[in-house]
């Protein structure tokens, strides 16, 4: 054999690796879901943005919830039978407020026991989501966060704050300011609903007004003893083959590992990588 035949056949594997890795991958994720649902008696979905962010020729590409996201769990609630539950794992920064809203709905009008699974955030849109189950599952350090609707880079309640300000507005902020009202407006509505499901009327309004209208900045994390505090339907202790399931969904390729640690014991255990990215899976 040649050395340049030896060269065509060395791209051609390399070329093949990374497809058979991610078959690989996409199988053993179907394998860990079968397995959830069959111990769990439950329709499992998931919804994760692992890849929070990556970049494509330089340009920074968000993952997020959006309606193609919301056409897919859609079709999973639809097609599971009443009377069977449905385990949702979350793991994503938010998304389209549309999109988060009708996948809150219909998981919150299915005709079974509901439950949220987080194994590390699910914020804005996640939340919004995680509030419609029956009961949402997450460590004491993972976190969910308020759901007040942004308007592009601003948040609404920003903008309506700025209009009330002294002084003469142009009309964009004047604009602004009236959309913010009313999308503020419609999500404290979406979320009374869910929040009515768990708790009184009154006390679901005033939950409601502080986690859609802007009390806190919109990234700010409400672990699980916020959320108790709050009155919410939380159980701490994610089980273990949901934290399994969360390293089938690496970084993409490119990204260096940035945690390493070791834990020792009176017989060494080898340094383990950050299994979020694919190469610590040598």
């Amino acid at each position: 054999m040649s050395f340049w035949n030896l060269i065509w056949i060395y791209f051609i594997i390399s070329s093949l690796q990374p497809v058979i890795q991610r078959q690989m991958l996409a199988a053993s994720r179907r394998r860990t879901l079968a397995l959830i649902s069959r111990t769990r008696d439950v329709t499992v979905i998931t919804l994760i943005h692992r890849q929070e962010t990556i970049a494509f020729l330089g340009i920074p590409l968000v993952r997020h919830i959006d309606i193609d996201d919301a056409q897919s769990v859609l079709r999973a609630i639809r097609e599971t039978p009443p009377g069977r539950g449905i385990e949702i794992i979350l793991h994503t920064p938010g998304g389209l407020v549309l999109a988060a809203s009708q996948i809150a709905q219909a998981l919150a009008d299915h005709d079974g026991r509901t439950t949220a699974v987080v194994p590390h955030y699910a914020m804005s849109g996640g939340t919004l989501i995680a509030l419609a189950a029956d009961e949402i599952v997450l460590d004491r350090h993972c976190a969910l966060g308020p759901v007040d609707p942004q308007l592009g880079q601003y948040p609404a309640a920003s903008l309506v704050e700025v209009s009330r300000l002294p002084g003469d507005h142009d009309d964009q902020t004047l604009i602004l300011a009236d959309v913010g009202r009313k999308a503020l407006r419609q999500v404290e509505v979406v979320v009374t609903g869910l929040l009515e499901r768990h708790m009184e009327t009154p006390r679901a309004e005033e939950l409601a007004r502080v986690l859609s209208t802007g009390v806190w900045t919109h990234d700010h994390p409400l672990m699980a003893a916020d959320l108790e505090k709050l009155g919410l339907p939380v159980r701490i202790g994610v089980p273990e083959e949901e934290r399994r399931l969360m390293e089938l969904y690496p970084q993409p390729r490119g990204r260096d590992e940035a945690v390493e640690y070791a834990a020792w014991r009176r017989f060494p255990v080898p340094v383990r990588r950050d299994v979020s990215s694919p190469r610590s899976r040598r």
